[in-house]
């Protein structure tokens, strides 16, 4: 819902100038074969709505999803909606959610935006960029995670540490794999925007699968062969 008195436009991106043909081209390119490669990917944050995949990504910073995935059943039975976790003692909500790591702060974010919801959104989860990032705990990651995949709006590009060193590798930008503001623009500026949300999804899989950090399996690996710069190290 609005606030009153506010009105929302539709969520758009930041002014983008596409890349060269040939180089969307060669994205494309390697988009189809990642999505021949992983057919099912999809975000990994168990949720039911947009609320508990926006508490969800809060609590998956410097933690994995599946941990999260643990943790989150309880914390939903027991504040199921914004209303509810407004009114939490911040000492529940911490032992709840102590296992996902810096578990005060995330708590204290929880609850904050939790009672954003409620006071400046009617107790709905908003639309849009802009109203997203005055919740506490809430970054421009999570916004592209919530709108993306709760709500189906391409605003930009979720940049996680498997993206950022996928992007460099493959070619795609020449950022530094932790400039996650230059890595975002750099792949909408390849990428068409409807397929913004799910190439987050293809390259979280492959990064996980194959091209990781440690332990990459690039070198024997045919997607990688083809478009990775590190297969060529290995």
């Amino acid at each position: 819902m609005t606030p009153p008195g506010k009105s929302v436009k539709a969520a758009k991106p930041p002014r983008i100038e596409k890349a060269p043909e040939a180089e969307r081209r060669r994205a494309m390119r390697v988009y189809k074969k990642l999505e021949e490669r992983y057919p099912d990917a999809h975000c990994a944050l168990d949720h039911r709505n947009a609320f508990e995949l926006l508490a969800a990504t809060i609590l998956s910073a410097q933690c994995t999803d599946a941990r999260v995935n643990k943790v989150t059943p309880a914390l939903f039975a027991a504040y199921p909606d914004p209303e509810s976790m407004s009114r939490a003692k911040v000492a529940d909500l911490e032992d709840l959610v102590r296992t996902t790591g810096f578990f005060r702060n995330k708590a204290k974010s929880l609850q904050g935006m939790a009672i954003g919801i409620v006071e400046n959104f009617d107790g709905e989860v908003p639309r849009t960029m802009e109203q997203l990032l005055t919740l506490p705990g809430v970054a421009r990651k999570t916004a592209n995670v919530v709108l993306g995949n709760a709500f189906g709006i391409n605003h930009g590009m979720v940049v996680d540490t498997h993206i950022g060193r996928i992007s460099h590798r493959f070619g795609f930008t020449q950022a530094d794999p932790k400039n996650a503001v230059r890595i975002e623009r750099d792949l909408m500026a390849l990428f068409p925007q409807k397929r913004w949300t799910q190439l987050a999804h293809l390259m979280i899989a492959h990064g996980r699968a194959v091209c990781k950090a440690t332990g990459a399996k690039c070198s024997t690996d045919a997607i990688c062969r083809q478009y990775c710069s590190n297969a060529k190290k290995n």
